[in-house]
C-alpha cells in the first residue's frame, strides 16, 4: 500500500483525559512539543569575559534546541515548525543579527568562533529541511499543500530569502539555489511578493539620496516644504551618519547581489520596474560624492577610513555585478539558448537598456571595466544578422566617451567556459557563463588597491619629519637607550609614528617580522643636505668666463660700460676683419654652374640608354604649351647676387648702371590707371564740395569751437562768441524769427522773466 502524504495522514492518539484513542491529522497543534526557543544575540565586539560568557551560554541554548529540532521525525518536525511561534522568532533573530561578511569577528576567542560556526550550520540545515517537501518515499507532503503551508504560515518571505542568500551563499550556492528554486516553484505567489518588494528596494536608494541631500532624476520624492530646513550635503554630515550611510549601502548592495546570484530568475521581476536605469542613476549621483567625502574627511583613526573605503568599493562592485546579472539574464542568456527566430526581442531589449544608460558615464565606465560591452555587442553581431549598426556604434562611442580622460584598466577574464547553445557564439558565451565567485577573485586585486590607496593616503598625512621626528626618536631612546636611532626610525615608520605603540611592542617583543630581522643598534643614516640655491641655479652666464657663481676671478678688462677707453668710432669703422672673414664664405656660392661638364669616356646616364622603368607616356605631349607664362620664366634660375658689403668698386658701378637702365625703362612704360588712387579721388571730391559751398554763400560753422570744454572747467572767449552768434541766428532759417520776437516780448514785460 503506497504511503500517504503527511497532509492526508491520520494518526491515532490516546486522549490523556479519557484514555480513549482518537485520530488526529498528522499536522495538528496538539502534537507540538512545548519548548521555548531562545532568541539569538550577536557576538560581543569587545572581548570582555562577562559578555563572552553570556554569548556562549545563550548560543549554547540555541544550538541545543536546533539539534533537538533536526533530530525529530518528519511529522513532529513539521508540527513544531508550523505551530511553534518561538521557533520562528529564534530563526528570524539569527537572520537579522548574524554577522555579515564585513562584520568579521576581530580578536574573538576561538570558543566564540567555533560556536558561531556551529550555529551557522544548524540554522542552514533547519531552513534546508523546511524548504524540502519530500524527504523519502514515505515522508513527503503534497506539493500544492506544501506551498500553502509555506505561504500561509510565513515560513519564508522575500526578506528571509534575501538574508539566507547573503548569509549562506558563499560555499553553499548549489544547495541554496535548489532550495530557493523549490520554494518559488511550489508557491508562485512569492513572485507576486517579489514584484511588490522591488519598489521598496528602490525607495531605499531614494532614502539614501535624501539623507545625503541629493536628488535622483525621475524619482518620486516629494518637494521640500517651506518650514523644513535645507538638506545637508554628504560633506556636512556627522561621522556617525556617514558610517551609517556607507554601511547601509554596502549591506543593501551585497544582499541584492547575493540573491540575484543565487536566483537569477528574479531578474525579470526587477527589470519590470526599470530597476537598471534607477540603479545607474543612483550610482552616478551617490558613489562620486561618497568617495570625495571619504578622501577629504579627517579621521582620527586611519583604519576607519580604510574600512569605509573598502565597504564603498565593495558596494560599487556589487552594484555593477547586479546590473550585469540582470542584463545577462534578461537579454544575453536567452539569445544563447533560443533559436534565431525569437532573439530579435532580446536584442532590442539589450540596445534599449544601454541607450538609456549613455548619460551615466561613471556607471558605464565601471561596468565596461568589469564586463566589456564590446564583447556583448560582438555576441549580438554573431547571433543576429539584422542588428542595427547605428545604435550599436552609438552605444560603443558613448562608452569610449565615458573613458575619455581616464586611464583604461580592464580586469583580465579568468575561469573556464561553460557550454553554449550556439556553436558560432561559443567564444562570446564563454565569458557570460563564468561563475560569480571567479569574477570576485579576478577583481579582488582592484578592490584591494583602492583600499590600500585610502589607507596609504591616511598614513601619508601623518608622516612627520625634521624637529618633530627627532623629538619622537628621543622619546623612545630615553626609555630604551640601547637601541640605535636607525632602528627606532624604522619602528616609527612601521607603526605610523606612534611612540606608545612602538614602546609597547618593543617591551612585549611583538614587533613585525620585518623589524625583527633588523639590527637593533642600527645607526641613523646621515641625510645629505640639498644643494644651495646659488649652486643649483642656472643663468645665461652658466659656465662661461663671466659666471661669478662658479668662478672666483673674472677678467674685468673684458667688462666696460659705454665707450671703451682708447677707442673711437673711426677705429671701429676701419676694422674690416669681419668683412674679410665673410668674403671667404660667400665666395663659395659663386662656383654654382648650370651644367656639369662630363669628361670623355665616362658613363652618361639617361642619354643614349633606354630605361624600362621610365614612364614615357607624356613625353610626346607639350605640357604647358598653351600657358601665358614664357618658358624662360619657368626654367630660369634666380641670378646670384653678391652682398653689398663684399662688392668691389667696379661691381658697384656696374650695378648702379643696371639700376639706372631699369628705372628709365619703368618711366617709359605708360602707367595703368584702371584703378585710381582712393586718396586722390577723396581730395577731388572735397575740392568740388568746397567750391560748391563758396558759390552758394554758405559758411560752415566751427562746431568744435561751439562745443567747448566740459562743464565746470570754464569756456574760452571764442567758444562764448560762437555760442552767442548761434543763439542769435536761430530764427534766420526754420524758426521764423521766434527768438527775436520772444526777446521783444520779454523786454516789454509781456513774459515774466
Amino acid at each position: 500500500m503506497p504511503a500517504l502524504p503527511l497532509d492526508e495522514l491520520q494518526i491515532p492518539v490516546k486522549d490523556p483525559a479519557t484514555g480513549k484513542l482518537r485520530t488526529l491529522p498528522a499536522l495538528h497543534p496538539d502534537k507540538k512539543t512545548e519548548r521555548y526557543f531562545v532568541l539569538y544575540r550577536p557576538p560581543p565586539k569587545a572581548c570582555i569575559p562577562a559578555l563572552v560568557e553570556e554569548y556562549l551560554e545563550r548560543a549554547q541554548f540555541v544550538a541545543d534546541d536546533l539539534d533537538w529540532l533536526l533530530a525529530l521525525p518528519y511529522d513532529k518536525f513539521w508540527c513544531q515548525v508550523i505551530f511553534d511561534d518561538t521557533l520562528q522568532k529564534c530563526l528570524d533573530s539569527y537572520l537579522c543579527f548574524a554577522p555579515r561578511r564585513f562584520d568579521e569577528l576581530v580578536d574573538a576567542p576561538s570558543t566564540v568562533l567555533h560556536m558561531q560556526e556551529r550555529l551557522q550550520r544548524s540554522i542552514f540545515l533547519t531552513f534546508l529541511r523546511i524548504s524540502t517537501h519530500k524527504e523519502s518515499k514515505d515522508h513527503f507532503i503534497t506539493p500544492s499543500v506544501f506551498g500553502e503551508i509555506l505561504y500561509d504560515n510565513f515560513l519564508f518571505d522575500i526578506p528571509k530569502l534575501l538574508d539566507l542568500c547573503v548569509l549562506f551563499g558563499k560555499g553553499n550556492g548549489a544547495l541554496l539555489q535548489k532550495m530557493i528554486g523549490n520554494v518559488f516553484t511550489q508557491q508562485p505567489n512569492y513572485y507576486t511578493d517579489l514584484d511588490e518588494t522591488v519598489p521598496t528596494i528602490l525607495q531605499v536608494f531614494s532614502n539614501i539620496l535624501n539623507k545625503c541631500g541629493l536628488q535622483q532624476d525621475g524619482s518620486s520624492a516629494e518637494p521640500q516644504k517651506l518650514e523644513e530646513k535645507g538638506r545637508m550635503s554628504p560633506s556636512g554630515m556627522a561621522l556617525q551618519e556617514l558610517k551609517d550611510v556607507v554601511f547601509y549601502l554596502c549591506d543593501t548592495s551585497t544582499t541584492l547581489w547575493a540573491f540575484l546570484d543565487i536566483f537569477p530568475q528574479a531578474s525579470q521581476n526587477f527589470q519590470k520596474h526599470d530597476f537598471l536605469s534607477r540603479l545607474a542613476s543612483f550610482y552616478e549621483l551617490m558613489i562620486p560624492e561618497l568617495e570625495s567625502v571619504i578622501k577629504k574627511w579627517t579621521f582620527e583613526e586611519s583604519s576607519l577610513q580604510a574600512d569605509l573605503w573598502r565597504r564603498l568599493s565593495h558596494a560599487r562592485k556589487k552594484m555593477v555585478e547586479i546590473s550585469h546579472i540582470i542584463i545577462n539574464q534578461t537579454c544575453l542568456q536567452p539569445i544563447l539558448e533560443n533559436s534565431s527566430d525569437s532573439i530579435q526581442s532580446f536584442v532590442e531589449e539589450f540596445l534599449q537598456i544601454f541607450t538609456s544608460l549613455v548619460q551615466e558615464k561613471r556607471f558605464l565606465r565601471d561596468y565596461d571595466e568589469l564586463f566589456p560591452v564590446e564583447d556583448d555587442v560582438s555576441l549580438l553581431q554573431q547571433a543576429s544578422s539584422t542588428l542595427d549598426e547605428t545604435r550599436t556604434s552609438y552605444i560603443l562611442h558613448a562608452i569610449e566617451a565615458a573613458w575619455e580622460g581616464n586611464r583604461r584598466h580592464k580586469i583580465p577574464a579568468v575561469g573556464p567556459a561553460s557550454q553554449a547553445a550556439d556553436g558560432k557564439c561559443s567564444a562570446a558565451a564563454e565569458r557570460h557563463s563564468k561563475s560569480s565567485d571567479r569574477e570576485l577573485q579576478a577583481s579582488n586585486n582592484h578592490e584591494e588597491e583602492n583600499c590600500a590607496g585610502a589607507a596609504a593616503a591616511a598614513t601619508f598625512s601623518k608622516k612627520v619629519s625634521g624637529v618633530e621626528l627627532d623629538s619622537l626618536i628621543t622619546q623612545v631612546k630615553d626609555l630604551l637607550p640601547d637601541l640605535g636611532e636607525g632602528f627606532i626610525l624604522a619602528c616609527l615608520e612601521e607603526y605610523s609614528y606612534s611612540v606608545e605603540q612602538v614602546i609597547n611592542n618593543l617591551l612585549e617583543n611583538r614587533l613585525a617580522p620585518s623589524l625583527q630581522k633588523l639590527d637593533r643598534s642600527l645607526p641613523r643614516q646621515v641625510q645629505q643636505e640639498p644643494p644651495t640655491l646659488l649652486s643649483s641655479r642656472a643663468n645665461i652666464f652658466q659656465d662661461d668666463e663671466f659666471d661669478v657663481f662658479s668662478k672666483d676671478s673674472v677678467d674685468k678688462s673684458r667688462i666696460w660700460k659705454g665707450r671703451r677707453k682708447g677707442e673711437n668710432t673711426k677705429h671701429f669703422l676701419n676694422d674690416k676683419r669681419l668683412i674679410a672673414e665673410q668674403k671667404e664664405r660667400y665666395s663659395q656660392y659663386s662656383v654654382v654652374v648650370e651644367e656639369v661638364p662630363v669628361e670623355a669616356g665616362t658613363v652618361q646616364f639617361y642619354k643614349d640608354d633606354y630605361e624600362d622603368e621610365y614612364d614615357d607616356t607624356y613625353d610626346g605631349n607639350q605640357v604647358g604649351a598653351n600657358d601665358v607664362d614664357s618658358d624662360d620664366e619657368l626654367i630660369s634660375r634666380r641670378p646670384f647676387t653678391i652682398p653689398q658689403v663684399l662688392r668691389t668698386k667696379e661691381q658697384e658701378e656696374q650695378n648702379e648702371e643696371q639700376e639706372d637702365e631699369e628705372e628709365s625703362e619703368e618711366e617709359t612704360t605708360k602707367p595703368d590707371h584702371f584703378v585710381q588712387d582712393p586718396a586722390v579721388l577723396r581730395e577731388r571730391a572735397e575740392a568740388r564740395r568746397i567750391n560748391y559751398y563758396a558759390k552758394k554763400g554758405f559758411r560752415q560753422d566751427n562746431s568744435a569751437t561751439v562745443v567747448g570744454n566740459a562743464r565746470g572747467q570754464g569756456q574760452s572767449r571764442d567758444t562764448l562768441q560762437e555760442r552767442r552768434k548761434k543763439e542769435t541766428s536761430k530764427g534766420t532759417r526754420a524758426n521764423h524769427n521766434r527768438r527775436s520776437l520772444a526777446d521783444r516780448k520779454r523786454n516789454k514785460g509781456m513774459i515774466p522773466s
